[in-house]
């Protein structure tokens, strides 16, 4: 019984994560898109700035309640997707960097480094999540220890692949649809357009997916979640079309949650399918923990996991409003003014009257998510 209720929590987790860290990596592989100045680029920025790193503890809780509850997946997985969660390792590493040094930037130059390693960062790992997900379903050839026998390029296979351009897009059009409910002007305006873009590739790319997926794996509880994830999709273009962002947005984040729940109901009862043998599949049963250590953990998830959903609600209720040009402050930085170096800029700029110092400084103007 334990053993099921970890390997649907694990789900949960990564449901979570999808949803969340899905329109972080949509906003930042659309930046150079939906934001063709340096003013909407802050704007489309600073809709993620305050919570695009606390959304990757969804990824690091996944995989340490992965190593605790079934130890031997983890030991499986990591080992066998090690190049793989390398490069998406690399991604995120980009992406914070990006973000991060943005604002500490002096030069256009600068930002544009920033702003490609901000879409870099958010393009590999998007598709390296389809990809591994659905080498999990397709299963993998392994021996009689569960160690992998395949290389990292047995695992980009086409149906892998079509599995990566799914949630690439995916996350794209989440993305989309969730700058048109967060800001206002020119990037709303092109975020719009480039969702109504992608949700005819998204869905074309996802039906083909779900096609081959049953010819593959799956059982009823598979299908009627793949039905369900086929009307939340097509609900979300609707309210896109109907101009209900927040409607869309709700339907799209079921999507992000519904498909790792898809993913683990095609498994179950395995939580990595042996391609050559099924004999050899890790399953709930002979992956887990023991009995004590599921129950240990299990007490300590029921206590802290209500406290961090609860805290992570507040700080998405706190940075819930719209962001637009006018939000920025009258720095173009927010109510905070702006970094340092934009503070000793301005006041080098009234010290001059206006002068070229002050345009010199605004030709080197740094632009962070603050």
């Amino acid at each position: 019984m334990l053993q099921g209720f970890w390997f649907g929590l694990i789900a949960i987790l990564w449901a979570g994560f999808l949803v969340l860290e899905g329109f972080d990596f949509g906003v930042g592989m659309l930046l150079p898109v939906v934001a063709r100045t340096d003013t909407d680029r802050r704007v489309a920025l600073r809709t993620i700035g305050p919570v695009w790193d606390g959304n990757e503890v969804w990824l690091l809780v996944a995989g340490g309640a992965t190593f605790a509850a079934f130890p031997e997946w983890y030991a499986s997985v990591f080992s066998g997707f090690y190049l793989a969660f390398a490069l998406l390792l690399i991604g995120l590493i980009l992406r914070g960097i990006g973000i991060e040094y943005r604002s500490h930037a002096l030069t256009s130059q600068g930002r544009r480094w920033c702003d490609g390693a901000i879409v870099v960062g958010s393009l590999l790992p998007a598709l390296l999540l389809g990809v591994a997900f659905a080498d999990f379903v397709r299963g993998v050839k392994m021996d009689a220890g569960h160690n992998m026998t395949g290389g990292f390029f047995d695992l980009l296979s086409p149906y892998a692949l079509l599995g990566g351009v799914v949630t690439l897009t995916l996350f794209a059009f989440h993305g989309a649809v969730f700058l048109t409910l967060r800001t206002d002007g020119p990037v709303a305006a092109a975020a719009e357009k480039i969702a109504r873009r992608i949700a005819p590739v998204t869905g074309t790319a996802a039906v083909g997916f779900l096609a081959w997926t049953t010819q593959v794996r799956g059982g009823a509880l598979s299908f009627l979640l793949a039905a369900v994830i086929a009307v939340a999709f097509l609900s979300g273009v609707a309210g896109l079309y109907r101009r209900r962002y927040g409607a869309a947005f709700a339907s799209t984040s079921l999507v992000c949650l519904l498909v790792p729940v898809w993913v683990f109901a095609c498994l179950w009862p395995n939580v990595l399918p042996a391609r050559n043998s099924a004999a050899l599949s890790l399953t709930v049963h002979n992956a887990s923990s023991s009995h004590y250590t599921l129950v240990v953990m299990t007490v300590v998830a029921l206590i802290f996991t209500p406290i961090v959903l609860a805290y992570q609600a507040w700080t998405y209720w706190v940075f819930r409003a719209r962001i637009g040009v006018a939000s920025l402050g009258a720095d173009g930085h927010g109510g905070h003014g702006g970094s340092t170096v934009d503070r000793i800029r301005h006041k080098a700029a009234e010290g001059a009257g206006g002068s070229q110092v002050g345009r010199a400084a605004d030709e080197t103007h740094p632009s962070g998510v603050s």
